[in-house]
């Protein structure tokens, strides 16, 4: 028996719909990346403050479980006999780091630079950072 011809038309194609949804998606990932890559740019490469303090270091340690830094006490006393004020910090510089452990007990001088809003403690885990120090005669 003869099939019968059918006259339709054929339907036209799907579109894929899932295509720009996930081209879509992977632009709103790059683009999302690229915008903390900017901000952690811009959080380490402008600083909010800068100064320097003077006193003695009693601490200088590398430390973290993956992103390893090197984070420090400063011990200011104004007065003899009087409670010492501690200044925390970080140093990101090997050198740096370097030069404080040559000084370590002796008064120092550190030149720092506090940056705000750095996301993570993979640069350091304060927000003040050590560029350079100097013995104190």
């Amino acid at each position: 028996m003869a099939q019968p011809v059918s006259t339709a038309t054929p339907a036209p194609p799907r579109r894929r719909r899932g295509l720009k949804v996930g081209f879509f998606l992977i632009l709103l990932l790059i683009l999302a990346i690229l915008l903390f890559a900017a901000y952690v740019w811009v959080a380490l490469h402008y600083d909010y403050s800068s100064g320097e303090r003077a006193g003695y270091v009693q601490k200088l340690s590398r430390r973290g479980w993956i992103c390893k830094t090197w984070e420090g006490e400063l011990a200011m006393a104004n007065l003899p006999g009087t409670m010492p004020q501690i200044f925390n910090f970080s140093v990101r510089d090997p050198a740096v780091a370097d030069q404080i452990n040559k000084s370590l007990g002796s008064r120092v001088r550190l030149h720092y630079e506090q940056h705000k809003g750095v996301p993570t403690s993979c640069f350091g885990e304060t927000e003040y950072f050590v560029t350079q120090a100097e013995p104190v005669p």
